[in-house]
């Protein structure tokens, strides 16, 4: 399931934050990160799936 949900946040990271934590602050920081710049948003997005 993490190789799904990180293919997810390579090509649409807030859904693989989504995925991961629900509608939470990661959600909208990721959302933050993908609007300011695509890399910072899919960088963040593996992060939060790899730490758990």
């Amino acid at each position: 399931m993490d190789l799904i949900r990180i293919i997810f946040a390579i090509f649409i990271p807030p859904l693989g934050v989504f995925l991961q934590e629900g509608i939470g602050k990661h959600f909208w920081i990721n959302i933050l990160l993908t609007l300011l710049g695509y890399i910072p948003g899919i960088v963040h997005a593996v992060w939060i799936i790899a730490k758990k």
